[in-house]
């Protein structure tokens, strides 16, 4: 697996060589910086770690700081990538030439959080008519039995929190790259709100 941690920075419009024009979302990938490689002779297991975001030394407590070698400002941000494809050493900075050659990616992100709602928004029930004197508009319904056992079941779709949950989209295809500027353009949605930390691999399923 190849990846990196991302922000998501907004949306914007690529014309291509025939003038068409394709809305995309942008995500900056601001230095993966390797913290610690693990091996199956040592771990059980081969991985990277990599971390993003430089903490302050203040809000890193001792144990924290002891998993980061000397000449690696402790970060706030860390993840881990297994069989980690590409070979890499403690302390490399790792970039959009990571992605070189990739074509489809899936993202991950926390989507955005959307509070309390009915079960209209919140699953797409239809609801009962609103005119002739109905009393049922955008009510759940039925949620359980009148007689024996007087329960509700288990996973009925009722209201409740939306949103803030961990999403991943599948097969984004990449519309362009700015290695320059460490940007990867891509078409179609990608979970989180603006500047909101995102992980980017090559697409498992392309």
């Amino acid at each position: 697996m190849i990846g990196l941690l991302a922000r998501k920075v907004g949306m914007t419009q690529v014309f291509d060589d025939a003038g068409n024009l394709t809305p995309v979302t942008v995500m900056r990938v601001d230095p993966n910086i390797v913290i610690a490689q693990k091996t199956k002779e040592k771990d059980g297991y081969s991985a990277v770690v990599v971390g993003i975001d430089d903490a302050k030394k203040n809000r890193i407590s001792k144990p924290d700081a002891g998993q980061f070698p000397e000449n690696v400002t402790p970060k706030k941000r860390l993840r881990e990538l297994r069989d980690f494809e590409k070979e890499v050493a403690v302390g490399d900075a790792l970039g959009l030439e990571v992605l070189d050659g990739v074509r489809y990616v899936d993202v991950s992100g926390v989507s955005k959080g959307k509070g309390f709602q009915g079960v209209v928004r919140r699953y797409g029930f239809g609801g009962g008519r609103a005119t002739h004197g109905s009393k049922f508009h955008r009510e759940p319904g039925s949620t359980g039995q009148s007689t024996y056992p007087h329960k509700t079941f288990k996973n009925m779709k009722l209201p409740g929190r939306m949103g803030r949950e961990k999403v991943t989209v599948l097969s984004l295809r990449v519309v362009k790259m700015d290695t320059e500027k460490q940007l990867i353009m891509v078409r179609g949605a990608v979970p989180g709100i603006n500047k909101g930390l995102v992980f980017v691999r090559a697409a498992v399923k392309k």
